[in-house]
């Protein structure tokens, strides 16, 4: 059953066993703590690999931290291409998450067009709940929705794990 919920993210991952897959399929976001780092990545800052200090946090803490409890963080994403300046951003930044433990790959939106997609990007924790976020038509995020009815796992558990199956590692793919 959907619920609201107060739940923040952050207390979810940390009662993560196994794994955490996380689907993305807008190519804009503007989620409101990402709107400073865009804007500075649009004047020409860009992170430098050998000063972890000034990466995104406290997200990479919390990966750093479940992964080093033997969770599985995956990350896909499905772009269209070319890509938006926003997925450009996403991209020069991504050597970050993985860094921190996450595995990423991108998927061509046209590679993707036969796969049941759910509607909204989600989280997948331990094959049992779906976080759903929900953004609207800008790009702001409308908050998360919770549920763990089975067959809502199912499809996101399957949609995943094919769009992984096709992605193309980070360090693979190239920006078009």
């Amino acid at each position: 059953m959907p619920s609201s919920g107060p739940t923040k993210f952050a207390d979810l991952l940390a009662r993560c066993e196994r794994s955490a897959v996380h689907l993305e399929m807008r190519d804009v976001y503007a989620v409101d703590q990402e709107k400073g780092p865009f804007a500075e990545w649009r004047n020409g800052f860009r992170h430098d690999p050998a000063d972890r200090t000034s990466w995104w946090r406290p997200w990479l803490d919390l990966v750093a931290e479940a992964v080093g409890r033997g969770v599985v963080i995956r990350r896909a994403r499905i772009v269209s291409e070319p890509v938006s300046e926003y997925i450009r951003f996403e991209h020069s930044g991504t050597f970050t998450n993985i860094a921190a433990g996450e595995q990423v790959r991108w998927l061509p939106r046209r590679r993707a067009s036969d796969i049941a997609l759910p509607g909204n990007d989600f989280w997948l924790l331990d094959d049992r709940l779906v976080r759903w976020n929900h953004f609207a038509g800008d790009g702001s995020s409308q908050g998360p929705e919770h549920t763990t009815d089975p067959s809502t796992v199912k499809l996101c558990g399957e949609a995943f794990e094919t769009v992984w199956d096709r992605g193309v590692p980070h360090d693979q793919y190239e920006i078009r």
